[in-house]
């Protein structure tokens, strides 16, 4: 097969498998380099490219190239010369660290695997008239709801989709809190200039639970110049919070009333069907096959947010595999009525302690404010385990550690469950925690 006839061959069997964003905006754009004995060099338009490739699609392009050459082959991604960068301003808690020089919006979040039905899909078709008019079609766009609807998905689904069509896209993905910490540390350092100039030069702005900019006078104000100076260059932002502008207590009139000028939808928790369709996505995912009626069976016991339906499902996965027993009705039922929390005899305050004692660092240092690196591994390896071993949420480890926003629990998670597939010493790490845990 000649190289040109195993690179279309490629990319036919490996678009269904990445979604269609990261094929457009990735994949397709590359190119086959060279095939030299075992190993393949694929060329990329960018270090953007090559670190989403690499970090989340390695062992699925390798096993492609297996089966169509009929031998263990590796992948190598390299940045084609002279190729240009996409610009992305970093917020430190909200992107996961690449080769420990570059950074992305987790791919893990699309509009193709966000799951439609009659809770969400007026806010998920205004996605997708952003993605198709960033600016234009509803700026801003209001996103409200309560805890894991799935507002944090459709706000990254759409920055990661945008970044596909167009990736020298400026695009600034942060908390509230984030904004604001940002904001402070700048009137402290006599930076304003620099401040103003990275959120008022974005493209892009998606701001996570804007409700937490209450009662933050200062915040506020700054926050409106923005907000203006971005709408009248049609840069496209993209706010979340927990309830509607109107009902933020101690929110200025004046942001209430630019935020009321875009579109505001409120996202509901989901019906019976969605529950189903989530969970039959999320065993795809995992590349797991439950029969129908257990799906059913699982989602009409839990009828609260997304979160907790898929820990429950969790749970229930491991709980069948432990005891060597097959999906069926009759083995889930036993099963349903337990509480999502595994504790095996834990709670949070033995991780925690086992943490800080491995670390060789203090409690208040562990759920404190600081952000020294030596801090950041520790932090996310408790914020792993504590949403594996104990299935807490993602609100309650933050307010576990410190009150933090849970998209930075969110983001220390998933960082832990990209690097334990790749990286011998966090698996090390991991391995020596949880023993030291279980004695």
């Amino acid at each position: 097969m000649d190289n040109l006839r195993l690179w279309h061959k490629f990319l036919e069997t490996a678009k269904p498998l990445i979604g269609i964003s990261n094929f457009k905006g990735f994949l397709r754009i590359s190119t086959l380099k060279s095939i030299a004995e075992d190993k393949i060099t694929i060329a990329t338009p960018h270090a953007f490219a090559k670190a989403t490739l690499t970090q989340n699609y390695l062992p699925i392009i390798e096993q492609i190239f297996t089966d169509l050459l009929k031998k263990k082959v590796t992948v190598e991604f390299i940045v084609k010369e002279g190729a240009a960068e996409p610009e992305i301003e970093r917020g430190e808690d909200f992107f996961q660290p690449i080769q420990n020089h570059s950074a992305i919006l987790n791919p893990k979040y699309t509009l193709e695997n966000f799951v439609v039905g009659p809770s969400n899909n007026v806010a998920f078709a205004a996605a997708q008239a952003v993605v198709q008019n960033p600016g234009i079609s509803y700026n801003p766009l209001f996103l409200y709801g309560g805890t894991g609807v799935g507002k944090t998905h459709l706000m990254l689904g759409i920055g990661n989709a945008l970044l596909a069509k167009k990736n020298h896209l400026k695009i600034i993905y942060c908390s509230s809190d984030k904004f604001m910490n940002d904001y402070v540390s700048a009137i402290q350092e006599h930076k304003m200039g620099s401040f103003r100039t990275k959120y008022r030069s974005a493209n892009i702005l998606l701001v996570d639970d804007i409700q937490f900019f209450s009662g933050r006078e200062g915040t506020q104000e700054e926050f409106f110049h923005t907000f203006n100076e971005l709408q009248s260059k049609n840069s496209q932002m993209v706010l979340t919070s927990d309830r509607a502008p109107q009902e933020i207590a101690k929110l200025e009139d004046r942001l209430k009333s630019r935020f009321a000028g875009g579109l505001m939808l409120d996202i509901q928790s989901p019906d019976f069907d969605t529950r189903v369709a989530i969970l039959r996505a999320k065993c795809v995912e995992q590349g797991l096959i439950l029969p129908e009626d257990s799906l059913k069976l699982i989602a009409s016991s839990l009828d609260s947010n997304i979160r907790e339906l898929e820990g429950k499902l969790t749970q229930i996965i491991q709980s069948l595999k432990t005891r060597n027993l097959a999906p069926t009705p009759e083995n889930l039922t036993g099963f349903l009525n337990q509480p999502l929390k595994k504790t095996n005899g834990l709670d949070h305050k033995h991780v925690l302690s086992v943490i800080c004692s491995f670390f060789n660092i203090s409690l208040k240092d562990l759920t404190g404010p600081k952000r020294q690196k030596e801090l950041v591994l520790p932090r996310h390896i408790t914020m792993y385990l504590l949403s594996e071993e104990l299935n807490l949420t993602v609100e309650r480890i933050g307010e576990v550690l410190g009150g933090r926003d849970h998209t930075t629990v969110m983001h220390g998670r998933d960082r832990i469950k990209n690097l334990i597939i790749s990286d011998k010493e966090t698996q090390r790490l991991l391995i020596e925690v949880k023993q030291k845990i279980s004695t």
